[in-house]
């Protein structure tokens, strides 16, 4: 019964697992957020800003 315990084989694949669900998380929060009118409105001004030649 102790080694059902102490056995850590696949614990590596879990971690990986859990780590990719919450950078897909992420990125979907991040999708949603960047197709926002506010902030593609702010990311614009930011980049003709950039672009301008003084």
């Amino acid at each position: 019964m102790r080694d059902l315990w102490t056995n850590e084989e696949g614990a590596s694949t879990a971690e990986y697992a859990i780590v990719t669900m919450a950078a897909v998380a992420i990125a979907g929060v991040l999708v949603a957020v960047m197709r926002s009118g506010a902030v593609r409105s702010l990311i614009e001004g930011i980049v003709e800003q950039a672009l301008q030649v003084p």
